[in-house]
């Protein structure tokens, strides 16, 4: 079939290089001109394991192109995938300003009957905003013609975007029952049948449940590590392991394992923004989600407790301390810095007066862009910041190790060499890498999250 993305994005781009690996016809359109430019050079924009192999080898066979011409990203596709951000407005609703103009261009280039899918996360109702630009659209050229918008949000993990299109356990999309939604529901089941062979995998539904959907699956994933991060804090008051605690409620089938990691807080692009979106839906209505406003406060405070550890620690005043940082994206296999945990208590460090080094096996050229917007007021925290080589580097003459990111790298390091390096053998792991009995007999002072008090009674 052929396909237009519209928006080169993390969704945009995932979804297109995917889809041209079936085997189908897809051009992706972007109205970042520089963007396209690092596309059309072979370069990815975003950092995502196994997309930059796909993207090549479909763009060699020619499956796959990159354009800013509107005309012919609309002329191209009876299916309009549009995929572009939808960043939270200032009262934490989703800002549909670039889903709507994607809208409005593809109605006054069109010429006959498209499917137009929006595929951006977006609140319940959209699929009638983007259906109304539409129909505006065509009433100025003073055409008619038919169209239908298809809900089919995204479900993809960064760090494992590829595999989770490849393999998908399953595909959300909503219709309507109209002629022209029938016609839709055909035309996307055919192009989505490559991963219904072995089993069905697509729900279908209407199309206000397809997009409440996606914010109800993110709004729960967030509540379950919130609600992790909670139990976590009271452990550490009452002398409770929350790993152990983890094992014995994760191994109850109705309960599972999946996001119930205690740490030092959510990220990125997805669930701080949706979990506010559905909120302001809510307030809309004149609802209020308890739920969803603890979720997101408990949040907020669990990227301040490793700084509140540290303090409690070191002291108020953290003028003349060094302390090296391991981990800077808001979760590994990916350089996103969106709303990521290092970026609080890097503040915090600084604000206190310390001095920091960091590390990151990837997000490093994207941190250091996104600190540097983040202390523009204040002169010297640049300065303050080395950004190291690699791991050990980080750790001269550090008086602790902050682990903010889960990396692989990090899991099994060499503990006599990093004591060797630090100034002092003290390790804050806001993600609970390493067990606090081989700590304490390796002679590390270690302060997790919902383990310090198991630790400190180890190490008495």
């Amino acid at each position: 079939m052929k396909i237009t993305i519209i928006g080169t994005g993390y969704v945009g781009l995932v979804t297109g290089a995917c889809l041209a690996e079936l085997g189908n016809d897809v051009f992706c359109l972007d109205l970042d001109a520089g963007k396209i430019a690092i596309l059309n050079g072979g370069g990815i924009p975003i950092h995502e394991p196994g997309l930059a192999e796909i993207v090549a080898r479909n763009r060699a066979s020619g499956r796959l192109q990159f354009s800013t011409d509107v005309a012919a990203s609309v002329a191209h596709g009876e299916v309009q995938f549009i995929a572009v951000g939808t960043p939270p407005d200032e009262d934490g609703s989703a800002d549909l300003q670039y889903v709507l103009a994607a809208a409005r261009n593809i109605g006054r280039f069109m010429t006959g009957f498209k499917v137009i899918v929006d595929k951006s996360t977006v609140p319940v109702g959209t699929a009638d905003k983007v259906a109304a630009a539409l129909r505006e659209a065509l009433a100025e050229r003073q055409l008619e013609t038919g169209f239908a918008v298809v809900s089919n949000p995204e479900f993809l993990k960064e760090g494992a975007a590829v595999e989770d299109f490849m393999r998908p356990d399953r595909i959300v999309i909503g219709c309507d029952g109209t002629p022209q939604g029938q016609r839709a529901q055909a035309m996307m089941k055919t192009l989505y049948a490559p991963f219904n062979r072995n089993h069905e995998r697509t729900f279908w539904m209407d199309v206000r449940s397809a997009e409440f959907t996606k914010y109800a699956a993110n709004a729960m994933l967030a509540t379950r590590i919130s609600f992790m991060n909670e139990l976590a804090n009271l452990a550490d008051k009452v002398g409770v392991d929350i790993e152990a605690v983890r094992h014995g409620i994760g191994s109850d089938p109705r309960i599972g394992h999946s996001f119930l990691y205690a740490g030092c807080g959510y990220g990125g692009s997805c669930f701080p923004k949706d979990v506010q979106a559905l909120e302001r839906t809510a307030q809309e209505f004149s609802q209020e989600l308890l739920i969803l406003r603890a979720v997101e406060a408990v949040n907020n405070n669990q990227k301040h407790v490793l700084g509140q550890k540290i303090v409690s620690r070191f002291g108020e005043n953290l003028t003349g301390r060094h302390f090296a940082v391991w981990g800077l994206a808001f979760k590994p296999n990916t350089d996103d810095m969106r709303e990521a945990s290092s970026r609080v208590l890097l503040a915090e460090l600084i604000r206190r007066g310390a001095t920091v080094a960091v590390y990151d096996p990837v997000a490093m050229p994207e941190a250091q862009r996104v600190l540097a917007q983040d202390f523009a007021a204040v002169p010297d925290a640049m300065a303050r910041i080395r950004f190291a080589d690699d791991p050990m580097d980080a750790l001269d003459a550090a008086q602790a190790l902050v682990i903010l990111t889960e990396w692989k790298a990090f899991r099994s390091p060499d503990f006599e060499q990093l004591k060797s390096r630090l100034q002092a053998p003290v390790i804050f792991d806001g993600r609970n890498l390493y067990e606090p009995g081989l700590m304490a007999q390796a002679g590390i002072e270690y302060h997790g999250i919902g383990r310090s008090v198991l630790t400190s009674k180890e190490n008495a």
